[in-house]
């Protein structure tokens, strides 16, 4: 559940408006679930894009504010594609980030869209980046290490974003793509990226044949070991069945779905 901008301790929105001048009116994004508070805010200097998350305590940082940690951590090092950071503002329990703000509108995946030549690109520029030290102790295989005995062929040391949905890519006017929301960034093998993006595009209404055909093209995956790939979609699967358990919300239901959808054709 998304926090109004006006439940912000007084100081926190005083130290925001340090840095911002004067606010006149603040727009919640409809979308999102990586922080408490997301929202466009207009200000006398022109419009930002705000996210925000309170700690657990003055000493804890909870899920929200660790995830926006990392957007911290990794925009300088993605300034090609991520909207810039400005400021940061840590008070009263809050950590509160300032990024430029974007006009532009959601990617669409859905099989023929023009879109997915523009996230072809993406994730080509992705690959051949360098993976910044400040990754280092963040290994993308961890996070299905509780799935299986071994992960360690989900391992790597490529720049992951790791959440390379429609709403995570936005396309202005002009063709610009802009990717968002880091909160996922990771180090690991490089064809991961690709297989997370899989279930997207069977929701986007790809079978899973075609979804496979689509990744197929980049060398990351061809590289890759089959057996790598069926442990992947195995442990993806298999963890989506169990987030089921706390969370029933319809998209986790359906990407869940998709999951199994993918898991169920690689492996019988």
């Amino acid at each position: 559940m998304r926090t109004d901008w006006c439940d912000l301790p007084s100081e926190v929105r005083a130290a925001i408006e340090t840095r911002t001048g004067s606010i006149h009116r603040i727009e919640p994004a409809p979308t999102g679930n990586h922080a408490d508070i997301a929202s466009t805010v207009h200000t006398g200097r022109g419009r930002l894009f705000a996210k925000a998350a309170r700690k657990v305590s003055s000493e804890l940082d909870g899920p929200e504010v660790r995830s926006l940690r990392w957007e911290c951590a990794i925009n300088p090092h993605v300034a090609e594609f991520a909207p810039r950071l400005h400021w940061t503002v840590e008070a009263a329990g809050w950590l509160v980030l300032g990024f430029d703000h974007v006009q532009a509108r959601h990617a669409d995946f859905t099989p023929g869209s023009a879109d997915l030549a523009s996230l072809g690109k993406v994730i080509d520029a992705f690959q051949a980046l360098p993976c910044p030290d400040v990754l280092a102790g963040k290994r993308i295989e961890r996070r299905w290490e509780s799935m299986a005995e071994d992960v360690t062929a989900l391992a790597g040391n490529a720049l992951l974003h790791a959440d390379l949905n429609p709403a995570n890519l936005l396309i202005t006017e002009t063709g610009e793509v802009h990717v968002v929301d880091w909160a996922f960034v990771a180090r690991g093998a490089a064809f991961v990226e690709l297989a997370l993006l899989v279930p997207w595009l069977v929701k986007a209404g790809h079978s899973v044949a075609e979804a496979e055909r689509w990744v197929s093209r980049f060398p990351s995956w061809t590289a890759t070991a089959p057996a790598a790939i069926d442990l992947f979609c195995r442990v993806f699967a298999d963890k989506w069945d169990l987030n089921l358990c706390t969370n029933s919300a319809a998209w986790a239901v359906d990407h869940a779905a998709a999951a199994r959808r993918w898991a169920d054709h690689r492996l019988g």
